[in-house]
C-alpha cells in the first residue's frame, strides 16, 4: 500500500516551498515591528512561530499561477490570509476553551501563565488576562492581515482597485460569514439533534471554514488575472472549487477530532467530544443510535469533565454507528464535485497541484 507521504510527495514539497516563501515574508514584516507591548507582539507571533499546514496561502498562490499569474506578487496576499486565519484560531481557542494548539499551549493559556508569573495575577485574574491578550492579539493580527494585502500595491504596484476590492470582500463578506458560522457552531452544541439537519450542519461548516478557502482561491485568481472586477468566470470556478474543498477539509478535520491522536491534531484526544461539537459525525451517529446508545453519547458529548473511559466509549459509538464513515464519504463526494468546477482551467502544473490538493484533503483522515 502506498503511503500518503509518498503519494503526495510532490504536493507536500510544493506546499512547503510556498509556506517558506510566505513565512520569510511575514517574519521580515516592517509593520509587525510596531507591535507593542511585548506580550502583544509575542502573542501575535505565537502560532506563526509554531507553524501550521499553511494550506490557505498556498492555495492562493497556486490559484494565481493556475490562471497564468506571477505567484511572487501574490505573496503579500498569501501572507495576509495566513495571518487572517491565525487570528481566527486565537479567538476560536478562547471560544472553545481549548488549551493546546499545534502541540503547545494556546495563546490565552500561555499568557494566563505569563500574567501570573510576571504581573502576579491570581487564579481568575490570570485567566482573564490570558483572554484579554488573546482577544487583543487577534485584533492586531486582523489589522496586520489587511496591511499585508495593502503591500501588494505598496511594493508591487498592483492595481489599487483590485487590492481595495479584495480587502473589502475579506472585511465584509468573509468576516460576516465566518462569525456567523462560529456563532452557529456554539449554538448547535446546545441544540437537540432533532432540531438540526445535515444541510444545517454542512452549511455551518461552509461558513466557518469553506468561505476562507473560497476567498483564497478567488483572491489568487483575481491577482493572477489582474481583474479588479473579479467577474471572470474562471475566478468564480476556482472560488467554488476551493469552497467545496475547504468544507470537505473541515469534515475531515472533524473526523481527525474523533479518531486522530494528539501528535496528529495538536489537541488532546477527545477535545471535540468534550466541547460538545455537533459535527456531522455526531448528528449521523445520534440518528442511528438506540435509546441506550443515545444516552451514553449525550452524557459524554459536551461534558468537559468526561473521563478517558467515557471518551473511548463515545468514540467507539461514533465509529460503530456510522458517523465517521458517513462523514468521510460525504467529504469524498464533495471533493469530486469540486474538481468539476475547474475543468475549464487551462492545463498546467498548478492546475495539477489543485487536483492533488483536493485528493490530499480527503486522504489525510483515512
Amino acid at each position: 500500500m502506498i503511503k500518503s507521504t509518498d503519494r503526495f510527495a510532490n504536493l507536500l514539497e510544493q506546499l512547503a516551498n510556498r509556506k517558506q516563501q510566505v513565512y520569510d515574508y511575514l517574519f521580515k514584516s516592517e509593520y509587525a515591528a510596531k507591535f507593542a507591548p511585548p506580550h502583544i507582539k509575542d502573542a501575535a507571533f505565537s502560532y506563526l512561530k509554531l507553524g501550521g499546514k499553511s494550506l490557505r496561502p498556498a492555495v492562493l498562490m497556486i490559484s494565481c499561477g493556475a490562471v497564468g499569474g506571477d505567484e511572487q506578487v501574490a505573496i503579500p496576499a498569501a501572507a495576509g490570509i495566513e495571518v487572517y486565519h491565525t487570528w481566527t484560531l486565537v479567538h476560536d481557542d478562547i471560544i472553545d476553551r481549548d488549551d493546546r494548539r499545534r502541540g503547545a499551549p494556546t495563546v490565552h493559556v500561555e499568557f494566563a501563565a505569563r500574567g501570573a508569573q510576571e504581573f502576579g495575577f491570581k487564579d481568575g485574574e490570570a485567566e482573564h488576562y490570558g483572554h484579554v491578550i488573546g482577544i487583543l492579539a487577534g485584533d492586531v493580527q486582523q489589522s496586520w492581515s489587511y496591511m499585508l494585502f495593502h503591500e501588494m500595491y505598496k511594493k508591487y504596484g498592483i492595481n489599487p482597485a483590485l487590492v481595495l476590492n479584495l480587502v473589502g470582500e475579506l472585511a465584509t463578506h468573509v468576516q460576516l460569514l465566518l462569525v456567523e458560522g462560529e456563532t452557529l457552531d456554539v449554538q448547535y452544541a446546545k441544540r437537540d439533534v432533532v432540531a438540526l439537519s445535515e444541510d444545517l450542519v454542512v452549511e455551518m461548516l461552509r461558513k466557518k471554514t469553506g468561505v476562507l478557502y473560497e476567498f483564497a482561491g478567488r483572491a489568487g485568481a483575481t491577482i493572477g488575472l489582474d481583474d479588479a472586477t473579479m467577474k471572470s468566470p474562471i475566478i468564480s470556478d476556482i472560488a467554488e472549487f476551493c469552497s467545496k474543498c475547504g468544507t470537505a477539509f473541515q469534515l475531515q478535520d472533524d473526523v481527525l477530532g474523533v479518531v486522530g491522536q494528539t501528535a496528529q491534531t495538536g489537541k488532546p484526544v477527545g477535545a471535540d467530544i468534550r466541547e460538545g461539537k455537533k459535527t456531522l459525525i455526531v448528528y449521523r451517529a445520534l440518528l442511528n443510535a438506540t435509546d441506550d446508545q443515545r444516552r451514553v453519547l449525550l452524557s459524554t458529548i459536551g461534558n468537559l469533565n468526561a473521563t478517558t473511559e467515557q471518551i473511548e466509549r463515545a468514540t467507539k459509538l461514533l465509529l460503530d454507528l456510522g458517523g465517521v464513515e458517513y462523514t468521510q464519504n460525504l467529504a469524498t463526494r464533495m471533493v469530486e464535485e469540486a474538481i468539476t468546477h475547474i475543468k475549464d482551467v487551462p492545463p498546467s502544473s498548478n492546475k495539477n497541484l489543485l487536483h492533488e490538493w483536493a485528493e490530499y484533503l480527503i486522504d489525510r483522515a483515512r
